[in-house]
């Protein structure tokens, strides 16, 4: 048995000592390891038994995860809850490739893709409705509660989960997350801790406006880093209570901190569930400042490189919706590129223009918004769960002009990034 420094109890030693199996046990040691390096006292119980899995590609090199899966398939263990899982890579349906782009994607990146999925599926994967970043919306039902301990890996939804919900998980790697999910246990430490959920910066939003969510969370992430900011200010636009428009602007505001930066958590003054709940009083003494007017927020924009080979060419794809977009997003972004083409007198939008949302936000919307959504398929618009990042691997799109309003798919592609007010501009004018 390893050495170990955490104060492990009794039933945690036996799965250690392989009692329970040795793939257990080698699952509670790269637990207890981990743990280990990052100073963690002992193991606590997951208390939100869905977990999420970050791992949703089946890429043929990862040989080690489809060798993992098969041995925790072999011995039938599963995640107790089950587990949600990042958006799928592939939807031919809705997002075109040529020939050549299909068979990279099939032959070299997502290869064992099909097996992947069956592999999660046994080990606890809810169904195959269940890949989503946004596994939190209240369509896809992994939502956590205020307090409750998680296994998640995926940034977006972990920073969406301590920070909105209030629940408590570190940014994990993946399999961890499986592992964690499986065993039930997470060593404790970083966000898990009550102190480490204390404002270390303090950020105060000037702007003239309310800011575009992407963008300030860009630039407090480029700030604060890992660090956890306590922003003051933003309130005055958005108000004090977590309706679906305010739950969709913090998702990518937070999403944008995790990817431009490193924040697992954040609060807002008057409007988070702990901030609301101890305000001021979240904030470490000697908190550093940091001020966020139009001009920052100009800077920061005008800081986006142009990645295109031809830096003015006219959009082939546009990704809107990373995160995925919640419903309420989904049919607002249908409602506004309609309106807009009609009001232009025109009858297609310009290139592909893809929303993604979870499958089951998806179906809901398609469900409950019949005509809107033929009248934006007619006009070209197409609804997927594919996960941009997944699409933008592939080295022979990255000479496409793509158009995005994430800056998660900003930072991680070669896509170009706009405001919101400008994508629609651009793929309707």
């Amino acid at each position: 048995m390893i050495d170990y420094k955490m104060e492990l109890t009794q039933e945690q030693i036996d799965i250690l000592e392989g009692k329970k199996g040795d793939t257990l046990r080698k699952m509670m040691e790269t637990l207890v390891l981990f743990g280990d390096i990052f100073g963690a006292k002992r193991m606590v119980p997951v208390t939100h038994k869905e977990g999420h899995l970050v791992t949703s590609f089946g890429i043929p090199l990862l040989r080690p995860l489809f060798k993992t899966m098969e041995e925790i398939n072999k011995e039938g263990l599963k995640a107790e809850g089950g587990f949600t899982c990042d958006p799928a890579p592939l939807d031919y349906e809705n997002v075109k490739c040529n020939l050549l782009e299909k068979v990279v994607f099939n032959k070299i990146l997502y290869g064992k893709q099909e097996e992947y999925t069956e592999q999660m599926l046994k080990a606890g994967l809810v169904d195959k409705d269940s890949f989503s970043c946004t596994c939190y919306l209240e369509e896809c039902g992994n939502r956590p509660k205020k307090g409750d301990i998680l296994s998640w890996a995926e940034s977006s939804a972990v920073v969406f989960a301590n920070s909105v919900l209030g629940a408590r998980c570190n940014r994990n790697s993946g399999m961890l997350d499986l592992f964690g999910s499986i065993i039930g246990y997470v060593p404790e430490f970083g966000l898990l801790l009550d102190e480490n959920r204390r404002a270390t910066w303090i950020v105060e939003v000037k702007t003239s406006k309310v800011p575009e969510a992407q963008i300030l969370g860009s630039a407090i992430g480029m700030k604060v880093m890992e660090e956890v900011p306590y922003i003051k200010g933003l309130d005055r636009f958005i108000g004090s209570e977590l309706d679906h428009e305010n739950e969709a602007y913090l998702k990518d505001m937070g999403a944008a901190s995790a990817s431009n930066g490193a924040v697992g958590l954040f609060h807002v003054e008057n409007l988070t569930p702990e901030a609301k709940e101890s305000g001021e009083n979240l904030i470490s003494p000697n908190a550093k400042k940091y001020i966020i007017d139009d001009t920052e927020l100009d800077r920061v924009y005008k800081s986006y490189p142009n990645m295109w080979k031809k830096k003015d060419a006219n959009p082939e794809i546009t990704f809107i919706g990373c995160p995925h977009l919640t419903y309420y997003q989904l049919k607002s972004w249908c409602e506004n590129i309609v309106k807009s083409l009609k009001d232009r007198s025109k009858n297609k939008v310009n290139g592909q223009v893809i929303l993604t949302s979870a499958p089951k936000v998806k179906a809901k919307f398609i469900k409950e918004n019949e005509f809107l959504y033929k009248e934006a398929y007619d006009y070209g618009v197409r609804l997927s769960s594919i996960c941009p990042l997944m699409y933008t691997n592939n080295p022979l799109v990255h000479g496409k002009a793509i158009l995005t309003n994430s800056n998660k798919l900003r930072t991680y592609s070669m896509a170009r990034y706009f405001k919101d007010d400008e994508i629609l501009e651009l793929i309707t004018k």
